[in-house]
């Protein structure tokens, strides 16, 4: 592998200090400006003694601070630790005693929550502010570098996950993974090998906590492209960027696109893009045919995981052109470099094409060419196009994010006015996929909705919240008597409103 990750990083950011970098509530900072905040993290990190690799844990924002100290981390080669700004601040307090950290960074906001400090303090851990100005030291902490601390390993980030049957988790991605990735994603960009800045602007708004928000943002410095960064996605602010930038491809994940289309933005305003890429979760085929024939724009949908830091499944335009109206609903096909298969669930047996079974995936960024079981179930049809048809485990995919159903369930059943509770997802046209909630209560219990929602909303993330409650006086079971999902989910459906005592977000 000739691509390097980090000399790539400390190349682009070398090239023109005094051109412009990174564009944020309407001004800009300049690759010198990124530079020199990362410089002020890596003396903060010597003046505590941290060890040259380190973990560092990062409670991410989409601020100027946080992108800055992620380019200086990986062009050390230093490990990111990802943890979550948007956890309630009892959860968030809770997984400092869990992060493989020693050292956190954080927006001087997160600082500011309640116990947040105090509990970098109880760890031991430095705990270092970061915003646009530089770094300071808040905390110097007791010397947290073995173990935990230090980095023993080629881990780049260890990205937090939402799981797929349980607790949140952490998967590690290392620099070959990255390297691998974005190496096989030159092979669409001409000239990719040069180091230079190029024109054209990336447009960044997905939560750098989630796979697909560190990848657009690490896609757009290593191609030496300009960034302008939203805190989260709004369609106005993102009409208004996309306008004066006319990116010639549009990045949506499905939940975003609706929101465009809901807005009624005119297609002249987007005339000038000639692809949407689409990924993060499933887009229906109806909802794909819909944007094309009102903005005249190919979707190409692609497909990636946690795992292999990005995508390693997606539509060409040339593809496009040939397979668009034979061919919706599908994935597209395998990245040069990898390799797709399906195997039966039970056996593991390889099936052949267009039957369907669990995914497995051989890539570039997978260590030692082995071959990865998802969760995900899927076809392969002739022409090497994958459609995934479902997920084989609990986890539901909500406007990009992963929710464990399982999680969800246990934590309402954790409420005293609750006998059982069921969790599964229903269809959503904006978000894809929701959790609703089914709940049987406690003997003498008048739990409302509203009540569980805010149980919820206290202990887990936004996301992960119910978009509605219905209650029944018995959940259907299987034999083992646990909650029957595929039967609550026809009852749900066939109940409709008669049982349903909340719709909220």
């Amino acid at each position: 592998m000739t691509y390097d990750l980090s000399t790539r990083l400390r190349a682009i950011l070398a090239l023109e200090p005094d051109a412009p970098a990174l564009q944020t509530n309407g001004r800009w900072l300049t690759w010198g400006d990124l530079q020199g905040i990362g410089d002020d993290l890596q003396r903060a990190l010597a003046e505590v003694s941290a060890p040259p690799a380190v973990r560092i844990g990062m409670i991410m924002r989409n601020r100027v601070g946080i992108v800055a100290s992620v380019l200086s981390v990986l062009t050390h080669r230093q490990t990111v630790v990802t943890m979550s700004s948007m956890l309630p601040d009892e959860q968030l307090v809770q997984d400092f005693a869990a992060v493989p950290a020693g050292v956190i960074v954080a927006d001087r906001q997160d600082w500011e929550r309640p116990g947040v400090r105090e509990a970098a303090r109880a760890q031991g851990m430095v705990a270092l502010a970061v915003d646009g100005a530089g770094v300071e030291i808040l905390e110097q902490g007791r010397g947290v570098w073995g173990g935990a601390g230090a980095v023993t390993d080629d881990t780049a980030v260890l990205m937090l996950t939402s799981g797929t049957t349980g607790p949140p988790k952490r998967v590690p991605l290392t620099y070959r993974a990255y390297s691998a990735a974005f190496e096989g994603l030159a092979h669409y960009v001409s000239d990719a090998s040069t180091v230079r800045l190029r024109s054209g602007v990336g447009i960044v708004f997905s939560p750098l906590l989630h796979v697909s928000g560190m990848f657009a943002l690490l896609n757009a410095v290593l191609a030496g492209r300009k960034v302008a960064l939203m805190e989260r996605f709004d369609v106005a602010e993102w009409l208004a960027l996309v306008k004066e930038h006319r990116p010639p491809m549009l990045a949506l994940p499905p939940t975003a696109l609706h929101m465009v289309m809901e807005a009624n933005v005119a297609p002249a305003d987007l005339s000038f893009a000639r692809s949407t890429m689409v990924g993060s979760a499933p887009l229906s085929p109806e909802a794909a045919l819909a944007w094309e024939e009102r903005y005249g724009i190919p979707v190409l949908m692609n497909y990636g995981a946690t795992e292999f830091a990005g995508g390693i499944v997606g539509w060409s335009l040339s593809d496009h052109e040939k397979y668009a109206s034979a061919k919706r609903g599908s994935s597209g096909r395998a990245h040069p470099g990898v390799e797709l298969r399906i195997i039966d669930e039970t056996s593991s047996e390889i099936l052949g094409y267009d039957e369907v079974g669990l995914l497995e995936v051989r890539a570039p960024q997978v260590a030692d060419g082995d071959w990865v079981r998802t969760s995900d179930r899927a076809r392969i049809d002739t022409d090497g196009f994958l459609y995934v048809v479902g997920r084989a485990d609990d986890v539901i995919i909500r406007g990009g994010f992963k929710v464990s159903t399982g999680t969800v369930a246990e934590t309402v059943k954790q409420h005293p006015g609750v006998r059982d509770a069921g969790v599964v997802g229903l269809d959503d046209a904006r978000l894809g996929t929701v959790p609703v909630a089914g709940v049987e209560r406690a003997a003498g219990s008048t739990v409302t909705s509203e009540e569980i929602v805010s149980w919820v909303r206290d202990r887990l993330s936004p996301y992960q919240v119910p978009v509605a409650v219905h209650f029944f006086d018995e959940l259907p079971r299987t034999p083992s008597l646990k909650v029957n999902a595929s039967a609550l989910r026809e009852l749900i459906t066939r109940a409709g409103d008669a049982s349903k005592h909340l719709v909220g977000s």
